[in-house]
């Protein structure tokens, strides 16, 4: 039985990669990494902190020179569900972006409110069943999601700093749109988890178009109840992000795309009605925008409400 569900995980990885669907994987404007949800029944309502960082401008063979600039993203998050009846789960981002880019001393900044989304679900398996006297429980959401303009978008920073991504933005100025699936499977207290999304986006107002963007997260967890109300369940695993181009006024943009393959360590912890949380994902392999661009080691804290 476990043979088989990780065959159709795997079939299902590939199916999606196959399309190969950004901005620069996962910085600037473009992350919505989910991870491991928490354990709630009805709703819940919680903080998010991001730590993200690029370096751009890079020579052959990733050399570095006056020109090389480091760039820096946090996101300050306020994220919820709410489970509605048996079989539907509505998901919604509220991001505050800070944004820092520094280069032989000199430091921009720029913070603001991010673009706002929402992903909606519905469950298409919840089966509960008994493996030689072990419980065994499988659960699939998939659903779609919509990504609002609600950010600041500058033309001038693309026009300004042509030789780097167009990341440096605090919104895309487009209505993008995201396919998005969920698989959990757990025997008894060990589980994997999967995450599959995959975001269309639109041109915006400047006829600026970020490329279509893959990521696919595979998580193995296991549940260690400490007390009657209280678990903490460290996690490991693979995250994998790929890009198309961007295109300006429908020409193809290549300071753009490329793909970020990055490791997962993390740790759960449930405390009754609050769940706090932190992974770390150090980079494995990548090429972006034609390895002019190299990103960093990310991070990420939250702490979360369940009502």
């Amino acid at each position: 039985m476990m043979k088989k569900i990780l065959i159709s995980i795997t079939g299902l990885l590939i199916c999606f990669y196959e399309a190969r669907a950004c901005d620069i994987c996962g910085c600037g404007v473009g992350s919505y990494y989910i991870g491991l949800l928490p354990d709630f029944s009805k709703r819940f309502m919680g903080f998010r902190y991001q730590y993200k960082t690029l370096r751009s401008h890079l020579g052959p063979g990733g050399s570095t020179s006056y020109l090389t600039t480091s760039e820096t993203y946090q996101t300050a998050e306020v994220w919820g569900g709410w489970n509605i009846g048996k079989h539907f789960r509505v998901l919604g981002f509220v991001p505050l972006n800070i944004n820092s880019r520094e280069n032989q001393g000199n430091t921009i900044r720029k913070a603001g409110l991010g673009d706002v989304a929402a992903v909606g679900y519905y469950q298409l398996l919840n089966k509960r069943q008994t493996i030689h006297h072990k419980l065994l429980v499988q659960s699939l959401w998939i659903g779609g999601g919509i990504k609002v303009p609600t950010g600041r978008y500058e033309p001038s920073e693309k026009k300004e700093n042509e030789e780097t991504p167009n990341n440096f933005q605090l919104g895309t100025a487009s209505t993008d749109f995201t396919l998005n699936a969920m698989y959990d499977v757990r025997l008894m207290d060990a589980g994997i988890n999967t995450n599959i999304s995959y975001k269309i986006n639109t041109a915006n107002r400047y006829d600026y178009r970020y490329g279509n963007k893959f990521t696919a997260n595979l998580l193995a967890y296991y549940k260690f109840r400490v007390a009657r109300q209280v678990s903490i369940a460290p996690n490991t695993g693979l995250l994998y992000e790929t890009a198309a181009k961007d295109q300006d006024h429908r020409l193809q943009v290549d300071i753009s795309g490329g793909y970020t393959l990055l490791a997962t360590g993390g740790l759960e912890a449930a405390f009754g009605t609050f769940s706090a949380g932190a992974n770390f994902q150090p980079v494995v392999s990548q090429t972006l925008a034609g390895s002019h661009v190299k990103a960093g080691n990310r991070a990420m804290v939250h702490v979360t409400y369940l009502f």
